[in-house]
């Protein structure tokens, strides 16, 4: 048996060598294998580049998580594309603009998306011949009609694509960010891949099992999947993710390690004892999360239950980040880690100048020498960089160790009777009430204090709302927060609006107090 240093990486180069072992396991339990992702992904590039398709030209994927959507992402990547995954929770006019804002020149539909898929490609004017779908859409070709007749050998011309992501849009309209393409070798694995994995302590092969419980669409997790298969890491998707399956598809499959948000673990926590005690999980080696600020009571529960294999990362899709496994994170509660190899974190006063440990700031970032670019939109790339370091808008301090501490996103900084107040420190507190299933705390305007405080609660399920439930919720918090802290009112909504990945769309709500 070959040792683990000796085996192949990269998709072609595995399925070229072990064609049979187990790349995928759909949602539908069907395994897939190396061999046959490989030769899918050769028939869509082959068919990508006969539609005349070239290196730097776009294609849009809108699919569900599935062998189809991943098999199409590496046609891209090695046919030298720009691939854009859409959120299949966009409306046909959000689509169509990022078909055209891209500049696609392909267009992969699933049948589930049919209605939003065709009325994208008509407002975009995508012509018919540059539209397929898996399964039934009305006005475009089958997938299987992509690369048909020209067999399932590797394409003629082979170069590095990448993955164009389109920020989430929480604060505006998304936008792609777009990297100079490589030019290397697709059956070459970049070393930053290696790397990256190495940041969490995954290495290649060694019998890892991945699960992919969120939606592709999303950087973090489509990225956790691609370089998972590329190292040799066998994949299992989930299409809705579902606590309780979830822990059986560990079982079953021995999962190794998986990227969550913090929406997980409180459904994960809500289970009962004789359901969690169920199911063998030990086969975790790391369980990885980030996207949204995890509640600390939250965070000590799921460390108590899968031990110190839950690790923590704070990260952009620009580049750059910080990481904390569990043991750390209990001597630093709170902390989302120090800074990944090669990567820079500052915290910056509003001259762009550093600040000292322990003062809060708007946090910067930067990953060796990466660069990028918001496509068509320089005002964008302009106004979040001082120099060659980047923000994402979220606001936090460094301790004395060099540890970054979070505290909310500048945008989201509520100032009432001018004092700071940041609305994630509250949400922590108030979602753990047993009442409470999810929460938003942001500012609302106030004519003698600048803004008061305002919050929406989800209630959990079986819990209506009522003014005894509103004054039970503020003493509550009033246990746990200063007075200065607390909301002034209390509405509810059925669900918040928030995408699969865990991120609020708090500007919807704050808009409906906000005239």
């Amino acid at each position: 048996m070959t040792t683990t240093a000796a085996k192949t990486l990269g998709l072609w180069n595995i399925a070229a060598e072990e064609p049979e072992k187990t790349a995928l396991v759909d949602p539908d339990g069907r395994s897939v294998s190396y061999g046959e992702l490989a030769a899918k992904a050769n028939r869509y590039s082959r068919g990508l580049q006969e539609l005349g398709l070239d290196v730097g030209d776009v294609v849009v994927l809108l699919q569900p998580n599935g062998d189809e959507l991943v098999a199409a992402y590496f046609a891209a990547i090695q046919a030298g594309l720009y691939v854009v995954v859409v959120n299949w929770h966009l409306i046909g006019p959000e689509v169509a603009y990022i078909i055209g804002d891209s500049g696609a020149k392909a267009f992969l539909a699933h049948e589930r998306f049919a209605d939003v898929a065709v009325a994208a490609a008509d407002e975009a004017g995508l012509p018919a011949s540059a539209r397929f779908a898996v399964g039934d859409v009305p006005g475009f070709r089958r997938i299987e009609e992509l690369g048909a007749g020209e067999g399932d050998g590797r394409p003629s011309r082979r170069t590095a694509g990448s993955p164009m992501l389109y920020t989430s849009g929480t604060t505006g309209r998304p936008k792609g960010v777009r990297r100079p393409l490589t030019g290397t070798d697709p059956d070459e694995v970049p070393a930053a891949s290696t790397w990256f994995f190495g940041v969490f302590g995954l290495g290649p092969h060694d019998d890892h099992v991945h699960l992919c419980g969120s939606p592709l669409y999303h950087t973090a997790v489509l990225n956790f999947v691609a370089i998972s298969l590329q190292l040799g890491h066998s994949a299992v998707l989930m299409d809705r993710w579902d606590a309780e399956d979830m822990l059986r598809l560990i079982e079953a499959h021995h999962v190794t390690h998986s990227h969550m948000v913090p929406t997980q673990f409180r459904r994960l926590l809500g289970l009962p004892d004789s359901v969690r005690s169920q199911y063998d999980l030990s086969s975790l080696r790391v369980m990885i999360h980030g996207a949204a600020p995890c509640p600390l009571e939250v965070k000590r529960q799921m460390l108590a239950w899968w031990g110190p294999v839950v690790t923590e990362y704070y990260a952009a899709t620009e580049g750059g980040g910080t990481v904390i496994n569990g043991e750390d994170w209990l001597r630093k509660p709170g902390s989302v880690g120090l800074p990944w190899p090669g990567s820079t974190i500052k915290v910056l006063d509003d001259a762009g100048l550093s600040l000292p440990a322990g003062e809060t700031g708007t946090v910067y970032m930067q990953m060796g020498s990466s660069e990028f670019s918001y496509h068509n939109d320089p005002e964008k790339t302009a106004a979040a960089r001082v120099g060659s370091l980047f923000t994402l808008g979220d606001m936090g301090h460094l301790d004395s160790d060099g540890y970054l501490f979070l505290h909310d996103r500048k945008a989201d900084l509520i100032i009432s009777g001018g004092v700071n107040i940041y609305p994630a420190e509250i949400e922590g507190e108030l979602v753990m009430h047993p009442s409470v299933a999810d929460v938003a705390v942001f500012g609302i305007p106030h004519e003698d204090w600048g803004e008061e405080i305002k919050a929406v609660v989800q209630p959990a399920p079986d819990v209506t709302p009522s003014p005894e439930l509103t004054a039970e919720l503020l003493a509550y918090a009033a246990t746990r927060l200063a007075k200065f802290k607390l909301p002034k009112s209390i509405d509810y909504l059925e669900e918040l609006p928030r995408d699969p990945n865990g991120k609020l769309y708090k500007r919807h709500l704050r808009a409906k107090y906000v005239s």
